[in-house]
């Protein structure tokens, strides 16, 4: 019994990175993609990951997806199946004419043309985890943000909007600092702006940080757990605000506080207080450490449980489905006991779930619950075993 559920039925990659044409079917299981470096493995994640809102998990320019000598057009096209309704995703890049900028990007839903990505949240969630995203804890504050904010836009679609609306105004007001301006009626007007808007991705954030906490408590386990759960923070003044005033008053202080700092931020060349300075901090909850003292399998293993506590609430808060997940080379650092916990893991959630390695034989606990393929050049196949079972299944079914 699959229950609710969401899955990719069928992908088509059109001069997609190493791509010139590829076609992948697939059932409600797992998918497991395996190949050597650099055979275009993780593309085939990206263009999953093309089909929900953002830039996908490599963040990378829309025309640096086009395969190489391909006239710059791109396309990534998929059908769903979401609780028993199909669903057509399609996203591109139209080939620009010589001597002109490249076109925006293209959204289509079920043929018609949609206004942005952030319509395509309405009907899937896609999140991911990748072998860049092992440094986390270690890393710059503005990554820790960017994955926050991920997060949040799972659950608020128009968190994005107001992200770019902040960070419009803040890159005014610091202009307004190297023209000379000082314009008390300027000021004021983007301060506003930046109060209201910075103001609610601070309580957005916090929002989700206190969703996860909870799913984190329900499904907590023991200090021998081999994903441990994790302690989540902000650290932040208008998240720190947030905690103990109402919203409105959050807004009114913060404006209030931009102004007071103006000469301050003059100085500095930049804006030093708001949201886009916040930190999410994160403990390793059974040792009651910070993350960044962790050691490498432990922060791993600690990412790890982050995303599966973001998974459980993505499909708490859609009436019991679940996400897609991306792994990407997920298995590579992971002994043997945790990848069958991890396996395991995948499977008590019911997602559809697209790993990558270089190696099949690490995902053999899956050979019963997954479909194979192999990538290479651009090219996929499906595994022979994997073929065998299909064909079985037809003759018996």
């Amino acid at each position: 019994m699959l229950g609710r559920r969401l899955w990719l039925s069928r992908l088509v990659l059109t001069d997609f990175r190493n791509y010139a044409q590829a076609t992948l079917t697939c059932e409600p299981r797992s998918v497991v993609l395996s190949g050597a470096n650099g055979a275009g493995k993780t593309n085939i994640l990206e263009a999953v990951s093309m089909l929900a809102p953002g830039r996908g998990l490599r963040g990378a320019a829309f025309a640096e997806l086009a395969r190489l000598d391909a006239g710059g057009a791109w396309s990534v096209a998929a059908r769903f199946l979401c609780d028993g309704a199909e669903i057509s995703l399609g996203t591109g890049q139209m080939a620009a004419p010589v001597g002109h900028a490249p076109s925006g990007r293209l959204v289509r839903i079920d043929g018609a043309a949609a206004s942005g990505s952030g319509a395509l949240g309405d009907y899937i969630q896609v999140l991911w985890l990748t072998p860049s995203m092992d440094g986390l804890f270690t890393g710059a504050a503005a990554e820790r943000r960017r994955f926050l904010d991920r997060m949040v836009a799972s659950f608020d679609s128009a968190h994005r909007t107001r992200l770019n609306q902040f960070e419009r105004a803040m890159r005014q007001r610091n202009r307004l600092f190297e023209t000379g301006e000082r314009s008390e009626r300027y000021f004021a007007a983007l301060e506003c702006q930046m109060a209201e808007t910075g103001t609610a991705i601070a309580a957005a954030r916090v929002e989700t940080v206190d969703r996860l906490a909870g799913v984190i408590q329900t499904n907590r386990r023991g200090p021998a757990s081999l994903f441990p759960w994790a302690e989540l923070a902000l650290e932040g003044w208008v998240e720190a605000a947030l905690r103990e005033h109402a919203a409105v008053d959050v807004e009114d202080a913060y404006a209030r506080r931009l102004a007071a700092t103006r000469e301050r931020d003059r100085a500095a060349g930049r804006t030093l207080e708001g949201p886009h300075r916040a930190d999410l901090l994160v403990r390793h909850g059974p040792k009651d450490m910070p993350g960044h003292l962790c050691s490498t399998g432990e922060q791993k293993a600690l990412l790890i449980g982050l995303i599966l506590a973001h998974a459980r609430a993505v499909k708490a808060g859609r009436g019991g489905i679940a996400p897609l997940l991306l792994l990407d080379e997920i298995a590579a650092h992971l002994d043997m006991a945790r990848r069958e916990a991890l396996f395991a893991e995948i499977e008590r959630l019911g997602a559809q779930a697209w790993l990558t390695g270089t190696d099949s034989q690490v995902f053999a606990p899956l050979q019963n619950t997954a479909q194979f393929f192999t990538i290479e050049n651009g090219s996929i196949a499906g595994h022979e075993q994997d073929s065998a079972r299909c064909a079985q299944r037809m003759r018996t079914g």
